[in-house]
């Protein structure tokens, strides 16, 4: 069993769920008219996915896929899947603190108060406060695995 704790454990667990959660967030998504379990009005645990966040999570879950198990990309990317675990970690962790900041306030301009299910993320997506707790952990997540790894050439033997 892959460690989830390890750089190759975050990027196929990380990349399974994220692609999952973006077919699921396609199919079960819903319209205003007919709610799904991922649907503006009322998805599990309050989790709304918009077409641009189940875009972006099968587009980064397939990446991730891709990174370890293509031939020829995933020895191009070895050296440098630490720096984007780095990436993705403070990304991960800006989304969640950005997603607990409240509607309207002055240096979020974005994020103004546009009603119940609004897209209160730079247009594109509606982020909560599990969506926020989730970003925070996926991020905490990646900056760990990246930290543990010692070094480029010790990626790559870990790989």
């Amino acid at each position: 069993m892959m460690n989830p704790l390890s750089l190759k454990g975050f990027y196929q667990v990380g990349g399974a769920v994220l692609l999952l959660l973006g077919i699921l967030g396609f199919l079960l998504g819903g319209t205003p008219n007919a709610p799904g379990l991922f649907g503006q009005t009322g998805g599990i645990l309050g989790l709304w996915l918009t077409d641009g966040e189940n875009y972006a999570h099968v587009f980064l879950g397939l990446v991730a896929l891709a990174a370890l198990y293509v031939p020829g990309l995933n020895t191009a990317l070895a050296p440098f899947l630490k720096w984007i675990a780095v990436l993705l970690g403070v990304v991960g962790v800006f989304f969640g603190v950005y997603s607990f900041v409240p509607l309207g306030a002055p240096l979020f301009p974005s994020a103004t108060p546009l009603g119940a299910g609004a897209l209160n993320t730079f247009g594109v997506a509606h982020l909560g406060l599990v969506d926020g707790v989730i970003h925070l952990v996926v991020g905490a997540w990646a900056l760990y695995v990246s930290l543990m790894v010692k070094g480029d050439a010790m990626m790559a033997k870990k790989m």
